[in-house]
């Protein structure tokens, strides 16, 4: 099983130290994904899922514990190393588009491959093939403004496609539309993670989300406490 393996995390501890009160966000968590499987993590507001997420994607460093990423240990990355990973391994799609006002849906999309060296010429000519996958090539050189939520939402799911990354992570990536379009997004989501095999681990208070994926983790004061 463990070759099968895309995401490993064994024992891990995150503490968040405001100077008055130390708050323990994680408290041990042992959590394994296989690769190309979809799957939400659940629980209440402030048990962990949005901080277990950051750190799996390192973006937040961490006490104890190890995460493996295929196969590569986080800890054992420098942090040079990890932000060139994320950019090339790695999608995000979050619940407020986190896209720019003022560019237009492909260049928004662009962005991500220009910042990491890509030609402009290549960099476009992926951006306008991600809208394609998302339905949206008739909407390339519109702004965020001149969108709906479902299509900027798409706009983001693009963004996070472009690079072609072996693992999206969601956080609460349906938290802003209505169940009509989050229905929407879900298709979209499941042909992606059906038709490329990439593995998605998605944050969510949607019990709508959650019945589409594959597993189900529940979380609990920091504790993976159950799936289904």
């Amino acid at each position: 099983m463990a070759d099968e393996l895309i995401i490993n995390v064994r024992g891990l501890h995150k503490t968040y130290d405001t100077g008055k009160v130390q708050v323990h966000a994680l408290r041990g968590v042992d959590f394994a994904v296989k690769k190309g499987e979809m799957v939400a993590i659940m629980g209440p507001s402030g048990c962990g899922k949005t901080t277990l997420l950051n750190c799996l994607a390192g973006l937040d460093d961490f006490e104890q514990g190890e995460v493996f990423i295929e196969g590569v240990q986080l800890k054992d990355m420098s942090d040079d190393a990890r932000t060139d990973y994320r950019a090339r391994r790695m999608g995000f799609v979050f619940q407020l588009y986190n896209l720019l006002p003022v560019l237009t849906s492909v260049e928004n999309v662009e962005l991500t491959l220009l910042v990491s060296g890509v030609p402009p010429k290549t960099a476009r000519r992926k951006a306008l093939e991600a809208l394609g996958m998302v339905a949206l090539s008739d909407k390339a050189d519109r702004i965020p403004a001149e969108l709906s939520g479902g299509q900027r939402q798409r706009v983001t799911i693009a963004r996070a496609l472009v690079n072609q990354p072996a693992i999206i992570w969601g956080d609460e990536p349906t938290g802003d539309l209505d169940s009509e379009t989050t229905g929407e997004i879900m298709d979209l989501l499941c042909r992606l993670n059906k038709g490329n095999q990439q593995t998605f681990v998605l944050v969510t208070h949607s019990q709508d989300v959650a019945a589409r994926a594959d597993r189900v983790v529940m979380m609990r004061d920091g504790l993976v406490v159950g799936e289904r």
